[in-house]
């Protein structure tokens, strides 16, 4: 992992709404993962995209648990 893949990105919790930043590493490529919020500390589904071309990250869909991203 090299630094200058690691991108911070900001987003609310899909809970409680709390403002939240979480760091990426775009060297892993897209993929599912869970974190939990540090305020309430439920489990947020993160859908993160990355470029296949660029490596860039493209976005970031969050959602609840259950939600189907």
């Amino acid at each position: 992992m090299q630094d200058d893949a690691l991108v911070n990105h900001a987003f609310h919790c899909p809970y409680c709404d709390t403002a939240l930043t979480f760091v990426i590493d775009t060297s892993q490529g897209s993929h599912d993962t869970w974190e939990d919020c540090h305020q309430c500390c439920a489990p947020i589904q993160l859908q993160v995209i990355i470029s296949p071309i660029t490596g860039e990250l493209e976005s970031v869909l969050t959602g609840r648990d259950d939600d189907v991203l």
